[in-house]
């Protein structure tokens, strides 16, 4: 499938240590042709960790796609009634935005960005980075695997043995992800 001109939502939430891999697949994605519009979570418009500023992050975002970050709910409101997206990408997916997406709380940017994207029946494609994946967010992972127009990119355990429900998406299968989420289908095998 043909990524050039594509409208992309990419949506990050605040797994910070994962953002450097991330960061290259929005790069490999705008070099592909799509046409992506950043979405932040209030925690990554706020905080500067040891793996960067928040600053930074943004004037990364926004020199990689040519376009200014959505930082506020009201920002991302319109993403729903004006069709804004083919697809909608949150990457890294904390377990605190899955949790909320999977209970449709609707308080930040990246949560708004997916209700008003989905209210069109457009796919959102989640890849996850959470500590808690196989513990008290599994559930909610088993939730919107079964949810119309939710996939996910590939996942796996982080480290098995230091973190044991530690899961993180492959994320340089993003692309490959965004192809299959686009023809209505979930990448398989999605846990590897």
């Amino acid at each position: 499938m043909e990524l050039s001109g594509l409208k992309v939502g990419f949506a990050f939430t605040g797994s910070f240590c994962t953002f450097s891999d991330v960061m290259s697949e929005l790069e490999n994605l705008a070099a592909a042709g799509a046409d992506i519009t950043p979405i932040i979570s209030y925690s990554v418009d706020k905080y500067d960790t040891r793996f960067g500023s928040a600053d930074q992050w943004k004037m990364m975002m926004e020199a990689v796609t040519g376009r200014k970050v959505i930082k506020t709910i009201t920002e991302a409101e319109p993403i729903g009634p004006k069709a804004l997206f083919d697809i909608l990408v949150v990457a890294p997916c904390t377990g605190n935005t899955l949790a909320k997406l999977a209970n449709g709380i609707t308080d930040t940017p990246v949560t708004m960005a997916c209700k008003a994207h989905l209210r069109n029946g457009r796919p959102v494609l989640l890849a996850l980075s959470t500590n808690d994946g196989l513990g008290i967010n599994a559930r909610n992972i088993g939730l919107l695997q079964s949810c119309k127009n939710i996939f996910f990119v590939p996942y796996r355990q982080d480290d098995p043995q230091k973190k044991r429900n530690s899961l993180v998406a492959r994320f340089d299968l993003i692309m490959p992800a965004i192809q299959a989420a686009l023809e209505g289908k979930q990448l398989e095998p999605v846990l590897v």
